[in-house]
Formats: C-alpha cells, sequence, structure tokens
C-alpha cells in the first residue's frame, strides 16, 4: 500500500492510499519542495530549489534551477522514474515547476506541474 502525500484519513477512518502511479507523483513533489538538511536520516535529500527562488533571477538562475531539479530527481528517484524535461517558472510569488518523466515500471509518460506560493 502506498501512503496518500500530504498524510491523510480517508473517508473510512483509515490513513488514506494512493495508486503506484500517484504515489510516484507525490515522490516527485517530495523531492522538488524538500530543502537539503530538512529530513533527519537523509541530509543530502531534496533539491533545493526553495532555497534559489530568493536568488537574483534571469536565464542563468532558470538553467541552474531547471538542472538542479533534473539532478535530484535523477539521484532519488533514478529507478523509479526517466526525466525527459523540467521547466521552473516564477511569477509574482508563484513558483510553477513542471516536470516530464516516464515512469519506468509501466513506461508510461507522464508531464506535471507543481505550484508553490513562495513570500519573498
Amino acid at each position: 500500500m502506498n501512503l496518500d502525500y500530504p498524510l491523510r484519513v480517508d473517508g473510512r477512518g483509515r490513513t488514506a492510499g494512493t495508486s503506484d502511479d500517484e504515489h510516484v507523483r507525490d515522490l516527485v513533489e517530495q523531492v522538488l519542495f524538500t530543502a537539503p538538511g530538512e529530513r533527519v536520516n537523509r541530509p543530502t535529500f531534496g533539491s533545493g530549489l526553495l532555497d534559489l527562488v530568493f536568488a537574483p533571477g534571469g536565464d542563468a538562475l532558470a538553467a541552474a534551477a531547471e538542472f538542479t531539479v533534473q539532478g535530484a530527481l535523477q539521484q532519488w528517484l533514478g529507478e523509479l522514474i526517466q526525466v525527459e524535461a523540467v521547466q521552473v517558472g516564477m511569477q509574482d510569488a508563484e513558483l510553477r515547476v513542471t516536470v516530464q518523466y516516464v515512469i519506468r515500471r509501466s513506461q508510461q509518460r507522464t508531464v506535471e506541474s507543481f505550484l508553490r506560493q513562495v513570500s519573498r
């Protein structure tokens, strides 16, 4: 059974579960928005993406963010997915990350967008 992320209780009062494909999506989201050092037993887990939000913008920053995210996804989820493309964009106080990947087990191509509100 795969636990749903974020953790919640289902209609039966039990911990909610999710499908394999949704679980992979949840894992991608966790890698994207976890800062290295945030997890106790995995101090290098995460992408550091939220730290880049506060750096001066521009094409160089966007390229660095995409490279950083792709590397983190390959490191932590490389056995589950093959990352094909990553796009990172910031507008107003909203961070949007779009990831295109193939789930290795099912060979299903997936494109997911993740949004986070960011206060500067």
